[in-house]
């Protein structure tokens, strides 16, 4: 900002040689104020683009960007209608598009984690979080044309060998303002730590930068780049076979030091001007004061590769400061390191010796760690150029072996909000069609899950012959299933049993069940299936992850009766019967029973299971309250109490609805299939003469009600004198 100001001020009182003076004075407020960035720059979170001539950076190591649109199609809009069949018909759109992505100008192993609108598109498990395909095509120099983009561009369809891309067809744009989202990728082009001969185009030299993990090359000039790397890797220049070569400058150990040649005596010279006077060597002190790295920006994968910051410990350093930037993965506390060590040998003010030999030997070359005869300590060579008086050697005191280093301070790499990366699972299927609520067309419940939190919903079918006819969509929460782990025995249905108790192991540790009030189990909270038994549970205790026990029991509930005489046996299934599962209403589940089918993401097939029918259905609910009176010989009075589809309620004082077109009752004696005698009324009450029993009966009396759709399942009557 000082630089705009007094450029601006100088130019208009001084003209151009004013406004090169205020650009200088600014330059110089903006340093002390902001310091100076040095190096390429590091990037906060780029997005996706598609600019034309935008350089595409070359990438090593591990790495994460934005990459560069480099194809697309328009918005392909998608309509399904569901519904019909005496059902209301619903018509749904969604959107999808496909394009391909540029990644690298370099070929990869492969792409990891992908990010859309800073949310995960793509988990680590390789799992895509909404519909679509994707293909990554590594960039070798044999890979074909991508078949999608082949189709589309024909004969000209470029085979982008040597460049990295990724090709998303058909990709679901609901989760994105039916738009493209921005995308950043996971970038894994190689394996371990990046190394010198890579950026260098050179391969085959194995020399690894300590912790650095990855690295973005622009696609510019390398001097720049290797300038920047020098201040965290000290590197060396020399000349190899006519060349030039650049080296990664290694600290020696303590035994390695120990053995760190001695230079000859120095070649004198006769002329005071030559290389290192007179005497053939020369001390000189660093003219004016270094310029010191105040802090290091770097990608930090901890932080998902965002921006991280490091700063050297202690007192700021003479000079100007300045930002490093440097476009590299580093973990925080490596970069603490780095800086530090930066920092260090910033302060390193000793003297710079010139030194001449008179033998020509090929290993004394720059980067090389020597002694001298009449000095004490370590010196590197820096510098080396061979004339006829001899070899002239530019020296610089070490800081000393690795072994005694100064220890750099922790590194943070701060706090983040990390997107949840769970992966998407296989659907679990479940459905009941339910006993009547207030109706005479029972609904059907669809309970679509799955054991992984990633699970994102299914689109749910009615499977009629070989055809899938869509219904609904289960929405992305999921419902909670399970089975039982102890056997539940069987129980008459009859009174809140407070001592019942169901242990159960729900698919997910993250389902979680809570215990309600006696006035919430009347208003139908809390009610799950067991089977094909409906039980209601008034308090709910977990006991170890995913591990249940439900206790304070409402057994048999909507007609279910028979089943809870029965029990379950271990492994039962358990689903709860709450929000979480998709009701259709009567008008959207009149459908006869068959089959109900779920597509997930996770699922390769459709996933089929039986609707399962819980309690009577269609048919009434036996009678209860079976009162006799008298007996065979005097004549026997049968009462009994009705109860209705639906209306499961039952209130004080108040008569239950009739429901079927007319009250009729079936009383037998016998077995219920084959009975011996049989009578007809239209009253809950039956009156049975003397001699009306046949003279030896075998088996009980039973009541069955005739509903619109059927009889209900028989009543029995308790022991009756009928001899």
């Amino acid at each position: 900002m000082a630089t705009l100001v007094l450029t601006a001020l100088g130019t208009a009182l001084g003209g151009p040689i004013g406004g090169a003076l205020g650009a200088m004075v600014g330059g110089r407020i903006d340093g002390k104020l902001m310091g100076t960035r040095y190096g390429p720059r590091v990037k906060e979170l780029a997005v996706t683009t598609s600019s034309y001539g935008a350089p595409i950076p070359l990438h090593f190591g591990r790495m994460r960007a934005a990459g560069t649109i480099i194809w697309a199609t328009d918005l392909v809009e998608h309509r399904e209608k569901s519904g019909g069949k005496g059902r209301p018909a619903t018509a749904t759109y969604s959107y999808s598009a496909s394009f391909a992505v540029a990644l690298s100008a370099r070929p990869i192993r492969r792409v990891g984690r992908i990010w859309a609108d800073g949310n995960l598109l793509r988990g680590a498990a390789g799992d895509l979080k909404v519909g679509g395909a994707l293909r990554v095509h590594d960039g070798h120099g044999d890979q074909p044309p991508d078949p999608l983009l082949a189709a589309a561009l024909g004969a000209q369809c470029p085979a982008f060998r040597g460049r990295a891309y990724a090709v998303f067809e058909d990709l679901q744009l609901a989760d994105f303002g039916n738009r493209i989202p921005a995308l950043t990728f996971e970038i894994i082009a190689d394996e371990g730590e990046v190394a010198l001969g890579d950026l260098m185009g050179a391969p085959n030299s194995e020399q690894p930068f300590a912790g650095l993990a990855g690295y973005a090359l622009e696609q510019g000039a390398l001097g720049g780049e290797l300038a920047a790397i020098n201040q965290l890797y000290p590197l060396t220049c020399l000349s190899e076979a006519g060349a030039l070569a650049v080296q990664a400058r290694i600290e020696p150990a303590n035994a390695e030091a120990a053995l760190a040649p001695v230079l000859g005596e120095p070649a004198v010279s006769g002329e005071p001007e030559d290389f290192g006077g007179p005497a053939g060597q020369r001390s000189q002190r660093d003219s004016g004061p270094r310029a010191w790295i105040e802090s290091l920006r770097y990608y930090d994968p901890a932080r998902d590769y965002q921006p991280g910051a490091q700063r050297p410990g202690g007192r700021p350093g003479m000079g100007a400061g300045r930002r490093l930037d440097l476009p590299g993965v580093i973990e925080a506390g490596v970069a603490r390191q780095l800086v530090e060590g930066a920092a260090r040998r910033a302060e390193q003010d000793g003297p710079v010796v010139s030194w001449r030999v008179a033998e020509l030997d090929p290993s004394l070359a720059p980067g090389r760690v020597v002694r001298l005869p009449d000095r004490s300590g370590l010196w590197r060579i820096e510098e080396w150029e061979w004339r006829t008086p001899g070899v002239e050697l530019t020296l610089s005191p070490l800081s000393g072996p690795r072994a005694t280093p100064v220890a750099a301070g922790p590194g943070d790499p701060g706090a983040i909000v990390a997107p949840l990366d769970s992966a998407t699972g296989p659907t679990l299927l479940r459905a009941y069609r339910l006993p009547p609520q207030g109706s005479t067309v029972p609904g059907l419940a669809i309970a679509a899950s799955s054991a992984q939190a990633g699970w994102r919903g299914a689109a749910l079918y009615q499977v009629e012959s070989d055809a899938l006819l869509p219904v609904a969509a289960s929405g992305r929460r999921r419902a909670a299933l399970g089975a039982l782990v102890s056997p539940l025995p069987p129980s008459p249905a009859m009174l809140f049993e407070a001592a019942g108790e169901i242990i159960l192991q729900l698919v997910s540790d993250e389902f979680i069940l809570s215990s309600a009030s006696r006035a919430a189990l009347d208003t139908g909270h809390n009610l799950a299936a067991i089977g094909a038994e409906l039980v209601q549970f008034a308090q709910a205790q977990r006991t170890a992850p995913g591990l249940w026990r439900l206790t304070g029991l409402l057994r048999g509930r909507g007609g279910t009766e028979p089943d809870s005489r029965r029990g379950h046996i271990v492994g039962a299934p358990f689903t709860l019967l709450d929000e979480a599962v998709t009701t259709l209403l009567p008008s959207e589940s009149g459908m006869a029973p068959g089959r109900i089918a779920a597509i997930g993401l996770a699922d390769e097939a459709p996933v089929i299971c039986d609707i399962e029918e819980l309690g009577t259905g269609p048919l009434p609910p036996a009678p209860v309250h079976l009162r006799f009176g008298g007996s065979a010989a005097t004549g026997l009075t049968l009462s009994w109490v009705r109860r209705a589809r639906g209306c499961w309620q039952w209130p004080d004082r108040v008569e239950v609805p009739l429901v079927e077109e007319q009250e009729r009752y079936l009383v037998g004696a016998g077995t219920a299939d084959r009975p011996e005698a049989q009578w007809l009324t239209t009253q809950p009450h039956l009156l049975l003469a003397p001699g009306s029993l046949p003279a030896e009966v075998q088996g009980p009396l039973w009541v069955r009600q005739i509903g619109t759709h059927g009889l209900s399942l028989p009543a029995f009557f308790p022991d009756l004198p009928l001899n």
